[in-house]
């Protein structure tokens, strides 16, 4: 493609094979049949039912409908239906939530222009943008949205906004020059872009690209062409499912085996078979997962974090590097007057009291020069005037200036001719009528109004402006902008009122300067501490330039000794693989664009690292799609940043993705729980049914009774202490590894352990039965205590630690409710004679009752007395 930036207009003109009138309507309509609408090209979408029916490809799913279709062949129609209600409602729930994910390609189309001016056979029309084609000849002026791309050919003082693109916050002053070496989006500024807005002048351009092939197009592409990412705790599952559904189907291939070798039929060892494997599957597992991120996004959203995708919440605990935008994320979005130069002394305004007469008098000459207003709360304008709008106001804030607010100087001193701004003279002048004088008002570039100033105003009157006066100002100048701060000078002269209107920008009396920027959130600089604290690495990647970048990232501790600030022309210079072991010792990236924010979140991925991505901005939106989180502004963002994001922050907050973190971390830590919790319990079933068939006792459950406790008790339990309440000591630990697996050794360790206790007081609960009964008192007894050991083992489940006697214990109200919901159902089957025949219980007396009781309860002190010595006396980390 050509990079018109780098020709004169003539070339682009004759490029195109066009005119400064633009086209005919013949022309147009034969060049949109060959090149197509302006407009952007969704990628196909699949279908709902081709969603829905992708639910069932996960390899425990398969396990778990292949299970029921042999339950329904075999007769056991309730198992199959249970199961099959299970595994549908989590496709269900999986659809839901992918239909949500995709909208960013609605939100680009609308940053389009509805319509535009076009030239068409010598006249000005306005036509739909989608129908403005390469080689039409566009007008703007302010308060216009770019339809297009295109070379500007013609221009009177434009000024465009393109953060949306490049994540700058000022308007860009553009210009019809010829620029001859490449430069980044943000410095093209003989250029404008599709999705830009203009705050300011007028100007033609020629259309040089349109739809797919616009800047906007090509973040399009890079958002179509970007594979959603799967979090930690998605990728442990498929993993895990995997390897425990080969466990299973091993332990039950033998299990049925030895039932065939030991007499049994066939057709009951296979169906046993078939029930224990849907008994250890924790089917339940995915509903409940997806029950507990959906509290933990409730919780979030009560903390200005609104969740698109439930995955994020898990996904922000494993968080390790965050690369946060600039303009809007970290800073303030506002140009702010920080500092004033007059008299020779720097003055800080923050708090500042405009006692001295100089200072008054440019405070009230920087609003006079100013066309910005703030029109009932709504300020209008350039950023920078308003910047000097608000300073006037916080002036009269503090109570001690008479100055009157910003439309009463106004009136009080009538503007009577201007000479706008113009980017080659770089200066804007305004005429007015101040005390009786007809007084010239002068703003703009340092080194421009010094060239034009003879004299200075000092506390004691105007004198003569020396170099050594000049060579102040220009050092005072150097200081504000190696800060980041951009500079405005001042000046004016006394003019005769017949020549108000013919007035020359020369023979100026300096005032004095205004520096200005877009300062940090009060809140950033402590939130990237915590960052720091948690492990996470904090990175700023923006499309600001590198000086100002860098000065706000020192400020808010970003840019520390040993740190690099790069540009991204030096990411260009490197390979993909050159790019990962550049990235270690760089924090700040500026005048980057969409392609090099990808790379940078790639490099860190591949570095091992769960990387979030924060922004605003339509460049934002590929790079918010391809980090494992993407975290948007609600408020500054546009639409397209909030649809490719995980996570939107409704209060624009730096800070809140920190207690983002601390939610994820939680919400992590309590799904393990929720997952040792029915691991162990599903472990104690089998452990007990390998023990009885080794030592060749009757099965000690009948399928029915595994079905209950599987789906009826141990699914609130799980929810329950998924809703464990939440502990601010996750921020103290390090981010875990990318690869860490759920099932790590200590973790298997302390599944195998703890359900090998309550499988010994299932089968101690069995020979009670079988001295003072029958193999199906036996039986009831086994299961009995096995169901009340699983509900009391919630309570084990809630810390590594043991917290017996601690409040720990008793702070989960949902599993105190869930244990006495379960504890009821138990006793209904066991007591109710209805229940009994459906569920296979035989009789109870009341001492066989106690002894269920008391062994289940035995369960809580020997795995909390096992805890206790694990984590004091064996320094074991489950």
């Amino acid at each position: 493609m050509s990079e018109f930036y780098l020709k004169d207009k003539e070339e682009v003109l004759k490029e195109l094979g066009r005119g400064e009138q633009g086209l005919t309507s013949k022309e147009a309509e034969t060049l949109q049949k060959q090149k197509g609408y302006n407009e952007l090209v969704e990628k196909e979408k699949k279908s709902v039912i081709q969603i829905f029916l992708e639910q069932f490809a996960d390899f425990l799913v398969l396990i778990l409908i292949a299970a029921s279709v042999i339950s329904a062949f075999l007769g056991d129609v309730e198992s199959a239906l249970v199961i099959g209600i299970v595994i549908t409602i989590n496709a269900i729930l999986g659809t839901v939530q992918h239909q949500k994910a995709e909208k960013s390609l609605n939100s680009l189309k609308q940053l389009s222009a509805p319509n535009a001016k076009v030239l068409r056979n010598g006249d000005t029309v306005i036509l739909p943008s989608r129908e403005v084609v390469v080689g039409d000849v566009v007008l703007l002026e302010a308060g216009d949205y770019i339809c297009a791309d295109g070379r500007i050919i013609e221009n009177a003082s434009l000024k465009v906004n393109e953060s949306a693109l490049t994540g700058e916050s000022l308007a860009v002053d553009k210009q019809d020059i010829t620029i001859t070496k490449e430069v980044p989006l943000g410095d093209r500024i003989n250029m404008v872009y599709s999705g830009s807005f203009v705050t300011y002048g007028r100007a033609k351009f020629v259309v040089t690209d349109i739809g797919m092939d616009t800047e906007v197009g090509k973040i399009a592409t890079l958002l179509k062409n970007t594979a959603d990412r799967k979090t930690p705790l998605q990728i442990n599952l498929d993993q895990f499912g995997k390897k425990l559904s080969i466990v299973i189907l091993i332990v039950c291939a033998l299990l049925f085996v030895m039932s065939v070798i030991k007499g049994d039929s066939v057709i009951h060892a296979f169906m046993f078979a078939v029930a224990l494997a849907v008994a250890a599957i924790p089917e339940a597992l995915s509903s409940i997962v997806t029950i507990v991120l959906a509290f933990g996004t409730q919780k979030m959203a009560k903390e200005h974090a609104i969740i698109r995708q439930l995955q994020a919440v898990e996904g922000l605990g494993s968080v390790s590097v965050v690369c946060s935008d600039k303009t809007g994320t970290l800073t303030q979005n506002k140009m702010t007057v920080i500092d004033i130069f007059v008299n020779e002394t720097n003055k800080d305004v923050k708090n500042v009291l405009f006692d001295l007469e100089l200072e008054r008098k440019l405070l009230v000459y920087s609003v006079l020069c100013n066309d910005a207003s703030n029109v009932d709360g709504v300020k209008i304008g350039d950023p920078t005037e308003i910047a000097l709008v608000d300073l006037m106001e916080r002036g009269n804030s503090q109570g001690e200036n008479d100055f009157g607010s910003v439309t009463q100087v106004r009136e009080k001193y009538p503007r009577i001719c201007e000479i706008p701004f113009d980017s080659d003279r770089k200066l804007m002048t305004t005429v007015h009528q101040i005390d009786g004088k007809t007084i010239s008002i002068t703003k703009g570039a340092v080194d421009v109004i010094l060239e034009k100033a003879i004299s200075i105003e000092m506390k004691d009157g105007i004198r003569e402006i020396t170099s050594e006066d000049k060579e102040n100002i220009l050092e005072m100048n150097h200081t504000y902008s190696s800060e980041g701060l951009r500079v405005l000078a001042f000046a004016y002269q006394e003019v005769e009122e017949s020549k108000a209107c013919k007035v020359e920008e020369e023979n100026l009396i300096f005032l004095g300067l205004v520096s200005m920027m877009d300062p940090p959130r009060e809140e950033s600089k402590a939130a990237v501490e915590e960052c720091k604290m948690a492990g996470i690495r904090p990175i700023m990647i923006t499309g600001d330039h590198k000086i100002t970048a860098s000065a706000i990232a020192k400020q808010i501790g970003i840019l520390n000794d040993g740190d690099r600030a790069v540009e991204g022309a030096e990411i260009d210079k490197l390979s993909d693989q050159e790019l990962i072991n550049f990235v270690d010792d760089v924090s700040v990236y500026a005048r980057v664009s969409p392609e090099h924010k990808i790379r940078i979140v790639k490099a860190w991925q591949e570095k091992g690292n769960i990387v979030a991505m924060t922004g605003d901005g339509v460049n934002d939106a590929p790079a918010l799609k391809q980090a494992d989180i993407g975290v948007a502004m609600g408020i500054t963002g546009t639409e397209v940043a909030k649809d490719a994001a995980s996570m939107v922050l409704t209060d624009d907050n730096f800070a809140t993705i920190v207690k983002a973190v601390e939610n994820g971390r939680n919400v992590y830590s309590n799904i393990k729980k929720s997952i040792k919790f029915l691991l162990s319990g599903n472990t104690a079933a089998i452990i007990a049914v390998i023990y009885a068939s080794l030592a060749g006792l009757a099965v000690p459950f009948a399928p029915v009774h595994l079905l209950f406790i599987n789906l009826l008790t141990d699914s609130l339990p799980a929810i329950a202490l998924g809703l464990d309440p939440h502990s601010v000591d996750v921020m103290k630990e390090k981010p875990r590894p990318k690869n860490e697996s759920i099932l790590t050794k200590d973790f298997l360790l302390g599944i195998l352990s703890e359900g090998l206790i309550i499988s010994i007081m299932t089968m101690a609960a069995y020979y009670v039965g079988l001295k003072n009964g029958t193999t199906e008192t036996a039986r009831t007894m086994a299961f009995a205590t096995l169901c009340l050991s699983r509900l009391v083992h919630g309570f084990n489940s809630k810390s590594k630690k043991a917290i017996l006697f601690k409040k720990e214990i008793i702070n989960n109200k949902e599993l105190f409710g869930a244990f006495f919901i379960g504890f009821i159902l138990l006793n209904a089957v066991l007591l109710i004679p209805s229940l009994s025949g459906v569920f296979e219980v035989a009789p109870l007396t009341t001492q066989m009752l106690f002894t269920i009781y008391g062994l289940s309860i035995a369960n809580l002190f020997a795995i909390q007395a096992m805890k206790w010595v694990k984590v004091n006396i064996l320094k074991v980390d489950q």
